[in-house]
């Protein structure tokens, strides 16, 4: 897995700060939905986006293509690993297709006293995203808090023995938290999508399902929180009541 995790300069303490390190809590952030409002900024042109490529990648029609994304997003956690499989889609080609997003800068919006938590918050904190890293460092940019972390991962980095492993795969989360030096237990993945968090419970990481920009199905915030959610918030700041 390629990394642009950070680490902090050597210093003359530099095995102290190892082992204070150790025993942080590690925060894996996911970007849309958890930030930002995708929402409004991306998620409407991107599906539109997707389904114009599968239909022209796929050779089929917009109602067929519109089946063929949902349905691989569906079967393997990411539209794109079904066009790999099935259709020989370059990935880096995808990315760059289908994230083009002209006007994305000025739809960006998320909650100021969100962002000023990060700024607080305990422990290290790191991006973990499903989307490629030109459009998180657009996104990122707009927001002014990609300083407030100390690594981004995207979907890029995001590769195992030659093949991508986006979220929810288990073995990818697993490999991120042997890169940061960290027990699985330490990290805590804050996310709006349930089938991340519960992969990542399986592993033993704290999860905490978060609800500002993406209520769940149905449109009710009074839905149950499945066993494996550890949290659910509808803002970031709830974060600071208990640092964990």
């Amino acid at each position: 897995m390629a990394a642009r995790v950070a680490t902090r300069p050597a210093t003359s303490t530099a095995a102290r700060g190892a082992l204070q390190a150790a025993g942080q809590r590690v925060w894996l952030f996911d970007l849309d939905d958890t930030l930002h409002d995708a929402g409004t900024a991306s998620m409407p042109h991107l599906v539109q986006a997707m389904t114009d490529y599968v239909a022209e990648h796929a050779g089929v029609s917009s109602a067929e293509a519109t089946h063929l994304r949902r349905r691989y997003w569906l079967k393997y956690g990411a539209t794109l690993l079904g066009l790999v499989r099935h259709h020989g889609v370059k990935p880096a080609h995808f990315l760059h297709h289908t994230h083009v997003l002209p006007g994305l800068e000025a739809r960006v919006r998320a909650h100021a006293a969100d962002l000023r938590a990060l700024a607080r918050l305990p422990g290290r904190k790191f991006i973990l995203t499903n989307a490629p890293l030109a459009y998180a460092k657009r996104v990122l940019g707009v927001l002014g808090i990609e300083h407030l972390f100390d690594g981004l991962l995207s979907i890029e980095d995001m590769q195992m023995f030659g093949h991508l492993r986006p979220k929810p795969d288990k073995r990818m989360l697993r490999h991120v938290a042997a890169r940061l030096k960290v027990a699985p237990s330490r990290c805590t993945l804050v996310e709006d999508t349930l089938v991340h968090q519960k992969a990542a419970r399986c592993l033993g990481m704290q999860t905490v399902w978060m609800q500002r920009w993406l209520p769940p199905a149905g449109g009710s915030h009074r839905a149950l929180k499945p066993a494996y959610v550890d949290r659910r918030v509808h803002s970031l700041q709830a974060l600071l009541r208990t640092g964990r």
